[in-house]
């Protein structure tokens, strides 16, 4: 949601532009000031550059570099916790065998899809440092998983046929360069959760290779998710 739109006006425009869903990717760096340079000798261009508070240094690649969505770098001194609001929910739901309740779900990774996957992969693999853990086709689509330390990836998808400017992924895109079109989490028992659903095979889309099982899994449509999209897996 735009807070201060007078003093600056970017998530404004970007919502405008894009529609309800996520505006960017942050990723922490040690020293804000090497990654800048690195940032520039890989042919990005920095922008929005703010070192006046020692807390939090940030600066961004724009999604007109960075395949449509905003890249943050940040420097962060030190650890942030903040108790939660009184309203925060905190109760997990019952095993429908009525033991234990069902842990926490665990996000897996972000799915961006990407007009240019070369180009993206400049920006993730070479300059982000990713690491590809593995890489494959389906349905005129090509997919590559990024890995860092860590439990948490990316997975670019891209047209199989570089500057392909036909099928379900270019009409997902919308001319756009690139969109984040969902979040992979898994979950004990997604069939209970609220609001989550087997998609028609008509709405997969350009899903059917977010599993390598071939499931398609549940999910929670992006209009019951200020316009984020969760698809959710057992765990395994």
């Amino acid at each position: 949601m735009p807070n201060a739109v007078e003093t600056n006006d970017f998530l404004a425009r970007f919502l405008e532009r894009s529609g309800p869903g996520p505006h960017h990717v942050t990723f922490k760096v040690p020293d804000l000031g090497v990654a800048v340079e690195a940032v520039r000798e890989h042919g990005f261009e920095p922008i929005g550059i703010d070192v006046s508070d020692p807390e939090w240094m940030e600066a961004f690649i724009h999604p007109k570099q960075a395949s449509g969505v905003v890249v943050q770098l940040a420097q962060q001194s030190v650890a942030w916790l903040n108790p939660a609001p009184e309203d925060y929910p905190t109760a997990r739901r019952q095993r429908r065998d009525g033991g234990d309740a069902v842990p926490a779900a665990a996000l897996r990774r972000v799915t961006h899809a990407v007009a240019d996957l070369d180009g993206a992969a400049a920006l993730f693999v070479g300059l982000l440092g990713a690491d590809v853990a593995q890489t494959g086709s389906a349905d005129g689509m090509r997919w590559m998983d990024l890995v860092w330390p860590g439990p948490l990836g990316i997975r670019l998808v891209g047209h199989e046929t570089a500057g392909s400017q036909t099928g379900p992924l270019s009409e997902w895109l919308g001319g756009r360069i690139g969109r984040i079109h969902h979040l992979e989490l898994s979950a004990e028992e997604p069939d209970a959760i609220p609001l989550a659903h087997r998609p028609e095979p008509a709405e997969v889309g350009i899903r059917p290779w977010t599993d390598g099982s071939g499931d398609v899994g549940w999910e929670i449509d992006p209009s019951d998710n200020a316009g984020l999209r969760l698809v959710i897996y057992p765990p395994g």
